[in-house]
């Protein structure tokens, strides 16, 4: 069975005719395992091997490889399978801190208006008559709610009625304004709300998880587009390089490793580097299109829309201003005499407290991680630009190097007329076929 999906991918794209160079530098993958993975792939698949007259072999597979694996085996299916109910699972994982979010806020807020209820319903038994009614008398002799003010949105009296209408005009004005940018803030981001509450938590992802894989499909491209022979320098621009690349090319070793390479040093003690088997092809290809140098992409806090982070800040503000509130109502007599649904959030305060907390502070720390890991990701994307911009205007040093690597470069097609055998067919129709071509051949010098 095939152990890494990247080969079966790597055919796929190539036409499914390949030599193991054609998969090396498509997949990324070591000259060694992608041989290895072909040879299990023909087996398991019902590919053949065709040799050239020069001992190469070129892998042919049917162009049903894909469905015969998962018809075969039923451990891929499986896998896929399980892989689909891994994403719904990890979407309703995403989805769960928002609802745990709105959840918390209204736990506590349905907890806090009970709590005032009863306040007021205490009270009243010990005001006398004349004090009033006991919901003013709550607010005017707490001060914790003086604070807030809470009484003055409820006032209906004549001297406030001007204010609320200034109020509302001056919203009306206001109103054109916002909704210019609400079709911008809503274009901003493909994430629904509480996709967004995820993201402003926890982020999305490693944006470089696939940053190995397109190194070496860069390295591969490269010494295929140099057909098998380039210097150092060339490859300098997508590695990561520990030492000045001047004074030692060791950085070049997992290249050589990877891809089946050789070292040759010319007369004046230049070293350049040419991989026989990447100069060897199934079919005539282009030179693949390789950035310059290896791009390591910034890591975002969140892809979350700017009135989306807004809103979740908000939310997390205010779930944190309701567990203080709660907090401090909880302290006085009132919160030894809770049962029923007060005692339950009362037991349960501290979880929510930690997790108004943490909504916050997480978010927090990651900013300050993001911060310091962008300033390596800048630090070696100049370092590898730097290395590109060696080449664009190269010292007449390099420029006999890679004059050098030109006399290794070589590129060889593998077509159907260089075929002498193949799995295909039987081998005695195939020595029969092979012997009826030489005698046309014969005949036709003739």
């Amino acid at each position: 069975m095939i152990e890494r999906p990247a080969i079966l991918n790597a055919v796929e794209k190539l036409g499914y005719r390949v030599t193991a160079g054609d998969v090396s530098v498509q997949s990324g993958l070591q000259i060694e395992v992608a041989q290895q993975g072909l040879l299990a792939l023909a087996s398991d698949a019902g590919g053949h091997l065709q040799v050239s007259e020069t001992g190469e072999i070129v892998y042919l597979f049917p162009a049903s490889v894909r469905t015969i694996l998962l018809n075969k085996f039923w451990r891929l299916r499986v896998t896929q399978t399980l892989g689909k109910v891994w994403q719904v699972c990890f979407y309703l994982i995403r989805i769960s801190f928002g609802i745990i979010l709105v959840a918390s806020i209204l736990l506590m807020v349905v907890a806090i208006v009970a709590i005032i209820f009863i306040s007021i319903n205490a009270q009243q038994k010990d005001e006398d008559e004349k004090s009033g009614d006991g919901l003013d008398v709550f607010w005017r002799s707490n001060s914790f709610f003086n604070v807030w003010n809470f009484w003055y949105v409820f006032d209906f009296s004549d001297d406030r009625r001007g204010y609320r209408s200034k109020l509302k005009q001056h919203k009306k004005g206001k109103s054109s304004k916002k909704n210019k940018y609400r079709d911008s803030d809503q274009s901003e981001s493909n994430l629904n709300f509480l996709e967004a509450i995820f993201s402003f938590l926890f982020g999305d992802g490693n944006p470089n998880v696939d940053l190995e894989e397109r190194r070496w499909q860069g390295i591969g491209s490269i010494i295929r587009n140099q057909d098998g022979a380039i210097v150092a320098e060339q490859l300098a621009p997508y590695l990561d390089l520990s030492s000045n690349p001047l004074d030692s090319e060791d950085y070049m070793l997992p290249v050589l490793i990877r891809f089946n390479g050789y070292p040759e040093v010319s007369s004046e003690g230049n070293i350049v580097y040419y991989f026989p088997e990447l100069q060897v092809m199934a079919k005539e290809a282009e030179d693949q299109n390789v950035p310059p140098y290896l791009k390591e992409s910034l890591w975002h806090f969140s892809q979350a829309g700017g009135g989306q982070l807004v809103l979740v800040i908000g939310l997390g503000c205010f779930n944190l201003g309701l567990a203080v509130v709660l907090g401090i109502l909880l302290q006085g007599d009132i919160g030894a005499e809770l049962g029923g649904y007060l005692g339950f959030v009362q037991s349960i305060y501290w979880v929510l407290l930690i997790y108004a907390v943490g909504f916050l502070g997480i978010p927090a720390v990651r900013f300050w991680v993001l911060k310091a890991r962008n300033l390596q990701v800048k630090s070696r994307n100049q370092q590898r630009e730097d290395q590109a911009k060696i080449l664009s205007d190269p010292t007449p040093e390099l420029t006999r190097k890679l004059k050098y690597a030109r006399q290794f470069a070589a590129k060889k097609v593998i077509t159907d007329k260089d075929i002498t055998y193949s799995t295909e067919e039987d081998l005695l129709d195939q020595e029969v076929a092979r012997a009826d071509q030489i005698d046309r051949d014969w005949e036709k010098r003739l």
